[in-house]
């Protein structure tokens, strides 16, 4: 079994999403399902095939969810002597250096990872290409959009 290494912050909003499903999501399946047998046949109730399909992927989340949490490897960055090294759970400021933009990444783990706020996967390309990378070291990564090329400006554990 292996470990999935998770932020402190990843691991609070997967055991928030737990609760979510289970506490919420699951009695308001269950109820739809009764609702739905009251209408009579279920061989041709579209209701009770969809409460049916939608307890079946709470099911399925709730068991992957528990799966990552018995694995998780929570890695509290705060408490790492920062080196300037790139590791999983620090805050990544770069440059790219063909387009002079400046943008920075917190690197995580699958069920955290958002670009949109930043949040960057350790094992998609950028993130593999950066971990073990250091402040000030100037990067190449390939990418499916093609290669990247980058500047460590600065990496802190925050």
């Amino acid at each position: 079994m292996e470990k999935e290494p998770l932020t402190i912050n990843g691991i609070e909003k997967l055991k928030e999403e737990l609760i979510f499903l289970k506490e919420k999501k699951r009695p308001e399946i269950v109820a739809a399902i009764a609702e739905a047998r009251s209408h009579g046949d279920l061989k041709e109730n579209a209701e009770y095939h969809a409460a049916k399909e939608q307890q079946s992927h709470n099911e399925g989340r709730i068991e992957e969810i528990n799966d990552v949490i018995a694995r998780a490897n929570v890695i509290d960055i705060t408490k790492i002597k920062n080196d300037g090294k790139v590791v999983f759970g620090s805050t990544v400021f770069l440059k790219n250096l063909d387009t002079n933009e400046k943008i920075h990444y917190k690197i995580v783990g699958k069920d955290e990872a958002d670009l949109k706020k930043k949040l960057l996967y350790f094992k998609s390309p950028i993130g593999k290409g950066l971990i073990g990378k250091n402040k000030n070291d100037l990067v190449e990564i390939s990418t499916p959009a093609g290669v990247k090329n980058f500047e460590i400006k600065d990496v802190k554990y925050i």
